[in-house]
């Protein structure tokens, strides 16, 4: 069975076309940077690996030069649409209509758009890749994945905010958790390497968006983002955790509407907000060149992680490893370097060396002294869609 994956980010994405159940890998690829000049198109099989440079307007637009690649009589990998039998999307929000992979009817794609208000940067990204997905491939069936199912295990003490318990109960605010097929993934591959009988341990999976979760015994207990993905540490344009007072302080005092206050901490804020840049790339070049913003901005989001870190062990009472994960996670050593700074506290002792090494494998890069692990585990939420896909099937 062929399993073609979409992951719309916020600004990017994902895709990869799986034959299940043997996970054989066809294609992969990225398409990044969307809505800026130079947009990128990564797309890799066996025989080709391809890189484009362009203006990319949207993921409607990404997803169509996607699918244009995949029917490429030379570079593509499928004759015909009908060759893929099911798709599979990751779906940020789904409030607590959705805790398992479902299959996409006009019903499911109502509630998708419905909680699209408290993921404006994904819900309506990843809405618009179903349904651009339907009309490219006709007869193939699609399948939501929601981030928020991986922290159906949260207790109470942790998803509850301290308001009116009516708004909890009958307005269904709480703490969702996002980022969750990622938390998901990385965590089992943790506890497979780690051959723990007990654990505890905190998965950090930092890109545009970012979030941090505390899992025990494989069960996520705690979770950095909340009602929305946009509380936490600090990402590409969103804030994270804030004062909510500055919101009445931006509309009473300096004459903001609601719709501005919610464009600047969504998509003005963050390392945006911070220095002028969203891509870490830029901003890590940018203050190796000298650029003080870029350097604070840096060490802000480091020591907002590292904060994170000293609670969620708090809340575990130990803890036996942290895993990097996700675009930056992966490959900026110079943020796991920040954030594992002056925390022998905790056991944590970074190998400078080790951690300077790029590699997509699993690995250590604490020193052999270190009491606590310090692990970079490649997350690969597309495998896991596919998985939970065939299983719908099947």
């Amino acid at each position: 069975m062929n399993i073609l994956i979409i992951n719309s980010g916020s600004s990017s994405i994902k895709f990869q076309l799986i034959q299940m159940p043997s996970e054989t890998l066809l294609c992969t690829g990225l398409v990044e940077r969307i809505g800026q000049k130079d947009a990128i198109l990564n797309y890799k099989t066996d025989l080709v690996d391809i890189k484009q440079i362009e203006q990319i307007e949207n993921h409607s637009d990404g997803l169509q030069k996607v699918v244009d690649l995949l029917l490429n009589a030379e570079k593509g990998v499928i004759k015909n649409t009908n060759e893929i039998e099911i798709i599979g999307h990751r779906v940020v929000h789904g409030g607590n209509s959705f805790s398992n992979t479902t299959l996409i009817t006009d019903a499911v794609k109502q509630d998708i758009k419905k909680f699209g208000s408290l993921a404006p940067l994904h819900n309506p990204n990843n809405l618009e890749g179903i349904v651009v997905a339907e009309q490219l491939f006709p007869d193939a069936k699609q399948a939501a994945i929601f981030d928020t199912a991986f922290f159906q295990t949260l207790p109470e003490k942790a998803k509850r905010y301290a308001i009116p318990k009516a708004l909890f109960t009958e307005a269904q605010i709480q703490v969702y958790g996002f980022h969750g097929t990622s938390h998901k993934y990385v965590t089992e591959k943790a506890l497979d390497y780690l051959q723990l009988k007990t654990s505890k341990i905190i998965t950090i999976h930092l890109g545009n968006g970012c979030s941090m979760t505390a899992v025990v015994d494989g069960k996520s207990i705690d979770h950095s983002l909340g009602f929305t993905p946009s509380n936490g540490l600090i990402m590409g344009t969103r804030s994270g955790d804030i004062d909510h007072a500055i919101v009445f302080y931006l509309v009473n005092s300096l004459g903001y509407d609601l719709d501005k206050v919610n464009t600047l901490l969504t998509k003005e804020s963050g390392m945006l907000g911070l220095t002028g840049y969203n891509d870490l790339r830029d901003i890590e070049a940018q203050a190796a060149n000298g650029n003080e913003d870029c350097k604070l901005a840096l060490i802000m989001n480091a020591y907002r992680i590292k904060k994170y870190i000293g609670s969620y062990t708090a809340a575990m009472n130990g803890l036996d490893a942290i895993v990097f994960t996700a675009g930056i996670g992966e490959n900026s050593s110079l943020i796991r370097g920040l954030v594992c700074e002056d925390m022998d506290y905790f056991g944590i002792n970074l190998d400078a060396n080790k951690n300077d090494i790029r590699s997509k494998a699993i690995r250590e890069i604490n020193t052999k002294t270190s009491k606590t692990k310090i692990m970079v585990i490649p997350t690969n939420e597309e495998l896991e869609i596919a998985k939970q896909a065939f299983e719908l099937m099947n």
